[in-house]
């Protein structure tokens, strides 16, 4: 099957943002305006196409991405609109690092908030070009000049205005393109029949000095236009667009749109910059991965002639179907019945059907090829962050990396027949997800699952119940502590010797610690040399040392952040083994966490409150009682304060309820995991103890 549109007709994006700041809306939008749905689905009356799931459609959130393909202008544009809430995270981070491009919404009343910032990093680490759409135009105190203040300012970017709105709030209408100095304005309630037309005779002053400002940008990232400028010379539209075009996909220029998807203004035009400005698959450099024998960089251009390569980059658990694995095509070909090689888990699978994903919809092709997202249907080794690829040219993809969960809470069957069910729908919802994690309290026996808040382990906790039809009782949450040490152990020499009647076991390990940098958890070094430890003992140790550190020592939490080395040891001829020096390994590394002063750590929460004006006192002191740090305050739009923190995540348990009595439910927050911090010696005694 021939290609429908050549490459560079191809644009993989994805929309991101803070929650609440309109992407469904604008997804929804972009699928009428390319007519791939026939009615204007509603986030409120749950009828949007990417927000399928029950729990989506109740809440009025997104919780999982969903991918969708639209066609625009000729091009191919697939779509794959993301979660804003900071709890499914793992959702963005994984569809940034398979996209090329982005569109970055904003609310036109809030400008830049906390998840903006998050989501923006993120793009920043995957070096995703983006585009930014001003939305929510028509709300009461909506500023497009003070959000482009604020991309400039927290997320020190370089934006560029390439349109003015016409009117503002509830006289919103339209906007004047600064490219080519005509307004658009959309008459009909649907937006389907945008106005051309001349600029508003009050708005041609500032049109004027915002486009000089818009050319003086876009000039400065090219050497030829700037000479044109200084020179003062006119430069085409043509040259404007190919020069913003250039600085986009390198990063340097961010083009910024305004408008109102709810009132399906301003959509049009964002779908215009996402065929001029972002790029297509052949724009970005050639993807880099490395053999997995000879560990050599192995580098795969956009091609569908070179070996086949992809990236498995999301699971979902199909109550029909079974499991699904969503996969980018970086180079290639992939044809249905095909055999293809997962490097990582040194297996072949077998590609029974391949799908092209509409949402919740999907459509059976023959055939995929580079730069392509599509799904292939019953993986039964790869996961999310595996490489497929040809099994005669191996290459192994960089793969995602997840944060560590914050938050856990028992979970239990109501009856003994939930039992093996729960298991196995536990043990589907971790395949899925990777920052929702399931393990067995050894202590207790408790089932724990953990996740990234309350409100992911409650979403996670109502698919048991409804997909999977489990009937479960779930404790309190609690917070997920580490255990790490605060001097180095220099020696810690352990001895495992048992006799028994007949072969006996003996290992002899000398190994260090020393505190390691935060977030960089357990490093293993192996220093041994002249086979003091045969080579072969070694990953036993490592093994022992790892399982130990999973389960704690000080109060049965993770430890974390330790260099360990191995530099010394024995062995003996018939009685060592794998076993002794994994027993060894863990009771060594046992021995020096308890020498090298221990301390719990506790993840700490950056916390941004808004609130009117007349409550701030309330809310510092709201922050100070729950051992909060201050960092400051911002004024924001409609005599409102954002209170800016830093919070232990284990005084946050029931803060919406007070914030909403003290500001009379006028006030919300935010929250994202920042660090771990130290917990002080009184307040480790009580969680030791199992007070708190």
């Amino acid at each position: 099957m021939s290609r429908q549109y050549p490459l560079e007709r191809y644009r993989n994006i994805g929309i991101i943002a803070h929650i609440d700041a309109g992407k469904t809306t604008t997804t929804e939008r972009i699928l009428y305006y390319t007519g791939k749905t026939h009615r204007i689905g509603s986030v409120d009356d749950g009828t949007t196409v990417t927000d399928w799931m029950d729990q989506e459609r109740e809440r009025g959130i997104t919780i999982v991405s969903a991918a969708v393909a639209a066609e625009w202008r000729d091009h191919l544009v697939n779509i794959i609109d993301t979660p804003g809430h900071i709890d499914f995270t793992a959702e963005v981070q994984r569809s940034l690092r398979v996209l090329d491009g982005g569109i970055v919404v904003f609310d036109a009343v809030q400008g830049v908030e906390p998840q903006s910032e998050t989501v923006w990093r993120q793009a920043d680490l995957y070096g995703v070009p983006r585009i930014c759409f001003v939305n929510k135009m028509d709300r009461v105190g909506a500023s497009y000049e003070n959000t482009v203040k604020t991309i400039r300012e927290r997320l020190s970017a370089n934006p560029v205005a390439v349109q003015v709105p016409i009117g503002v709030e509830a006289e919103y209408s339209g906007v004047v393109d600064l490219f080519t100095q005509r307004s658009i304005v959309w008459q009909d309630s649907q937006g389907t029949k945008p106005v051309e037309g001349d600029v508003p005779i009050d708005l041609q002053a500032q049109v004027k000095a915002m486009r000089e400002r818009m050319v003086e940008q876009i000039a400065e990232t090219d050497d030829e236009l700037t000479l044109k400028y200084l020179e003062g010379e006119d430069i085409s539209v043509d040259e404007l667009k190919a020069a913003l075009r250039k600085a986009v996909i390198v990063g340097q220029l961010t083009p910024v749109y305004c408008g109102t998807s709810l009132r399906n203004k301003g959509v049009q035009p964002v779908l215009n910059a996402v065929v001029d400005f972002l790029p297509s698959p052949l724009d970005i450099p050639a993807v880099k991965g490395f053999h997995p024998s000879s560990e050599e960089e192995v580098v795969r251009p956009v091609d569908d002639s070179v070996p086949f390569s992809a990236l498995v980059f999301k699971i979902v658990t199909d109550p029909y179907v079974g499991r699904l694995a969503y996969i980018r095509i970086y180079s290639g070909k992939l044809t249905k019945g095909a055999s293809v090689y997962n490097p990582i888990k040194q297996k072949k699978e077998r590609i029974g059907r391949l799908i092209r994903m509409y949402a919740d919809r999907r459509e059976d092709i023959d055939d995929a090829s580079a730069g392509d997202i599509v799904a292939i249907l019953g993986p039964k080794f790869s996961f999310t962050g595996d490489t497929l690829c040809d099994a005669a040219n191996q290459i192994i993809l960089e793969t995602i990396s997840f944060p560590e969960p914050v938050i856990s809470v028992a979970i239990e069957p109501k009856t003994m027949a939930d039992q093996d069910k729960m298991s196995e729908a536990l043990h589907k919802l971790s395949e899925e997800d990777p920052t929702f994690r399931v393990r067995v309290d050894p202590d207790t026996g408790q089932t724990l699952i953990s996740g990234m808040g309350e409100l992911h382990l409650e979403i996670l906790v109502d698919r048991l119940l409804r997909e999977f039809n489990v009937q479960a009782r779930v404790g309190n949450p609690r917070v997920a502590y580490r255990e790490s040490i605060t001097r180095s152990v220099e020696k810690i020499d352990y001895r495992h010797v048992k006799q028994t009647g007949g072969r006996g076991q003996y290992a002899h390990v000398t190994i260090s610690l020393e505190p390691n940098e935060p977030g960089a958890g357990i490093s293993f070094e192996n220093e041994i040399i002249g086979g003091a430890i045969p080579r072969e003992y070694i990953p036993a140790v490592e093994k022992g040392i790892r399982e130990t550190a999973e389960s704690g020592v000080v109060a049965g939490y993770p430890v974390t952040d330790i260099k360990v080395r191995l530099y010394d040891g024995s062995f003996h001829e018939v009685d060592s083994n794998e076993m002794a020096f994994k027993v060894a390994g863990s009771m060594a590394f046992r021995e020096g966490v308890q020498k090298g002063r221990p301390v719990l750590q506790e993840p700490i929460m950056k916390v941004e409150a808004t609130t009117p004006d007349e409550y701030l006192g309330d809310i510092i002191g709201q922050m100070n009682s729950r051992r909060g740090e201050v960092l400051g305050m911002e004024i924001r739009p409609a005599k409102s304060q954002a209170v800016r923190a830093m919070v232990p995540l284990a005084e946050m348990f029931g803060y919406a309820t007070q914030l909403r009595s003290a500001t009379k439910g006028r006030g919300v927050f935010t929250m994202e995991f920042d660090h771990y911090a130290k917990v002080s010696e009184k307040l480790a005694e009580r969680i030791i103890r199992g007070e708190l």
